[in-house]
């Protein structure tokens, strides 16, 4: 893929707006840097207000939602195609008409767009109901990477998020998404999203939330063609006061089909639910689903809701779940090492959260990475 960039599509500099003051240290903690040297492709919402749009690499296209449709008929058509608008009440908010806005992430047939793409959805009004509806297409033969950044402003502790995401990977492309939250005490946040994985695709899900929320309610859905890949990995921390309801779906629907859902999640004081359905809907597609929660006070709680459905006999699904605590002896064993107490848990919680996520660019690794260190210094 070439490094030119194409035409810019918004003509405000991070410099000029007053929405990103003081904002610096919330945006890098999701991993968002809005530096077009280090993307290839920035956009960054505000509210409801697309703010930052930069220039994008070639071969990928990046632009609000409202734009796109402009400018491709067909993008309305894909619009809603895999989340049913009338799902529940957050659906159908997300679908009014007024001043719902997103972005649309598109690589085209072909290329290879290692470098990420960078996604911000920023909520800076005290509370404001930020409606979003999002489309990321990975035409055939190519490759997307996208590291997504939501936040609440400083000092903004009230306020919802629903985003309504649309994922479409086509035949022989990958679509990595990562997803980092980083909200406060009052706020809710309603992802609905949904992928469609063809035929020798892949399609990479990950998802990191280790601060302070009053509700996290996500779980996508996937379906799933021949010799298709869905990756889901969840890492979060449900500190005290929240309430974190996580999990995905995936239908196996064509011979080759495969998924894994893998899930480290942390009790704080908070209450987590981590969640996994694997459908076969096929013979010869296999499936693996595991979770493990650590228990770090004994006012939390984690409750893990695993689920494996078939009805052909040429199947591998499997399921495992493991709840505990932080084994004393470990940290004893660190102790006498030199460190203190402090040290030798947050070293255990870092081992913990660590995840070898199957696919995952060295630039992704590193934003997520950065993002445990940080928030996990934050928690202890």
């Amino acid at each position: 893929m070439s490094g030119e960039m194409s035409e810019k599509t918004s003509d405000k500099s991070e410099s000029e707006l007053p929405a990103l003051e003081g904002t610096r240290e919330r945006l890098e903690s999701v991993g968002i840097t809005l530096n077009e040297n280090e993307r290839s492709g920035v956009f960054m919402q505000v509210d409801q207000s697309p703010e930052v749009i930069s220039k994008a690499r070639d071969g990928v296209e990046v632009m609000p939602l409202s734009q796109a449709m402009e400018k491709y008929p067909w993008v309305a058509e894909l619009r809603w195609s895999l989340v049913d608008r009338d799902k529940d009440e957050y659906t159908k908010m997300a679908d009014s008409s007024e001043g719902v806005e997103g972005y649309f992430i598109r690589a085209l047939p072909g290329a290879k767009v290692e470098i990420p793409v960078e996604a911000c959805l920023y909520l800076k009004t005290a509370g404001h109901i930020q409606k979003v509806h999002n489309i990321l297409i990975a035409e055939e033969g190519s490759e997307l990477n996208v590291i997504s950044g939501c936040a609440s402003h400083p000092g903004v502790i009230s306020g919802m998020h629903v985003g309504v995401s649309e994922f479409f990977v086509r035949k022989d492309a990958k679509l990595n998404f990562t997803m980092i939250h980083r909200w406060d005490s009052d706020i809710e946040v309603r992802p609905r999203s949904a992928a469609f994985v063809d035929e020798g695709g892949t399609f990479i899900s990950n998802y990191v939330i280790m601060g302070p929320v009053k509700l996290v309610q996500l779980y996508p859905r996937v379906r799933v063609k021949k010799d298709g890949m869905a990756v889901f990995s969840n890492i979060v921390v449900a500190p005290e006061g929240s309430m974190v309801d996580v999990g995905s779906y995936a239908a196996l629907e064509e011979p080759g089909a495969s998924v894994d859902m893998i899930s480290r999640v942390i009790s704080n004081g908070g209450k987590m639910i981590t969640r996994g359905h694997i459908v076969a809907e096929s013979n010869d597609v296999n499936g693996h689903l595991e979770c493990r929660g650590l228990m770090l006070s004994k006012e939390g709680v984690i409750d893990a809701i695993p689920e494996i459905e078939t009805h052909f006999p040429r199947v591998e699904i499997s399921h495992e779940a493991a709840i505990g605590k932080i084994a004393e002896e470990a940290v004893f064993y660190l102790m006498c090492r030199g460190l203190t107490r402090d040290e030798a848990v947050g070293a255990i919680i870092r081992g913990f959260l660590d995840i070898e996520i199957k696919g995952l660019p060295d630039t992704l690794k590193v934003a997520i990475t950065r993002v445990i260190d940080s928030l996990g210094e934050e928690m202890l």
